[in-house]
């Protein structure tokens, strides 16, 4: 099964990068690297989540193009960069640097968003040098940062050592997820998405998640499991957003109003009525305009121009 694996046309087909490159950790992973937009204008930074690749925020990175420069990476393992030996919070942290250096200048500042793993991501960073150089705000998207396996409703059990251990067992199967059918679909809709979700928004991440190679998926499961970012969140001190699902099974609302509660500058909770696990694909309208309200507060970005704007 290809890599990578996703839609092709509508609203959620990934657009062509500006330019693409490589940027490098410091354990040598190599990171694939999207540039999208034009140079100059304010910049975002893009952290997708566990199983997903840069194709995930098709939707973002089409709408905020238009007036911001959009940078998106695939974490290691995921989409077009490879497979790494190391598994672990501190690596995703390094990450995110090498993808901040290699594509901001010297003291230049964005607007960082990540997605579940990638709002992880942003969380483990947040002590870093070179974080508090070049964020100057961030979004936390459908994420926690402690008991995921614990607090997850993807299976209908009451809460306990039971559900707990039977969750872990489903979250982290080597299993492969195979082609993508209908009942793949359904599953996955379930788990990750709101019952009122559209066919295409659901295809769209079923086709991102299925090309995610089983032991790239099985092996973040395990970091994921023992998730504790508590001393990490404290650490967060720029202007940060939260943002989640009311019907999120992987990371229920539970999580987002704890990080809420304990970010040093919280500068809103939105949770999304009917909304699961998948929200910039599920609500991408939503996600980007808490984008934008970040770029506008803090990097000085104005709204996107209108068509009678863009005419000559």
């Amino acid at each position: 099964m290809s890599r990578l694996l996703h839609v092709v046309s509508g609203p959620y087909a990934p657009p062509a990068a500006r330019r693409e490159l490589v940027a490098v950790s410091a354990d040598g992973a190599r990171l694939h690297v999207e540039v999208h937009g034009q140079e100059g204008a304010p910049a975002v930074v893009l952290a997708h989540g566990w199983t997903c690749s840069t194709a995930f925020w098709a939707a973002q990175i089409r709408e905020l193009a238009k007036d911001h420069r959009v940078i998106a990476y695939d974490q290691r393992g995921h989409g077009r960069s490879p497979a790494a030996r190391v598994h672990s919070t501190a690596a995703l942290a390094d990450d995110l640097v090498a993808v901040l250096k290699a594509t901001l200048a010297p003291g230049e500042r964005a607007v960082v968003a990540g997605h579940s793993m990638g709002g992880m991501t942003v969380m483990a960073a947040a002590g870093r040098p070179e974080f508090a150089e070049h964020v100057a705000a961030a979004l936390l998207c459908s994420t926690g940062s402690a008991r995921l396996v614990a607090e997850a409703l993807v299976l209908p059990l009451r809460a306990g050592r039971l559900r707990t251990r039977a969750t872990g067992a489903v979250l982290g199967s080597r299993a492969p997820l195979g082609p993508v059918t209908p009942v793949a679909r359904k599953v996955l809709k379930y788990a990750t998405m709101g019952p009122g979700t559209a066919p295409d928004r659901v295809e769209a991440c079923a086709r991102i998640v299925h090309a995610c190679p089983t032991g790239v998926r099985h092996a973040w499961s395990r970091v994921l499991a023992g998730l504790d970012l508590g001393a990490d969140v404290a650490r967060l001190t720029v202007p940060t957003a939260v943002i989640t699902g009311k019907n999120d099974r992987l990371t229920p609302v539970v999580h987002a109003r704890e990080l809420a509660a304990a970010l040093p500058d919280c500068v809103g909770l939105t949770e999304l009525t009917g909304m699961g696990h998948m929200t910039p694909i599920e609500a991408p309208e939503a996600v980007t305009a808490a984008v934008r309200e970040l770029t506008a507060h803090h990097l000085g970005a104005g709204p996107a121009p209108t068509q009678k704007e863009k005419t000559p």
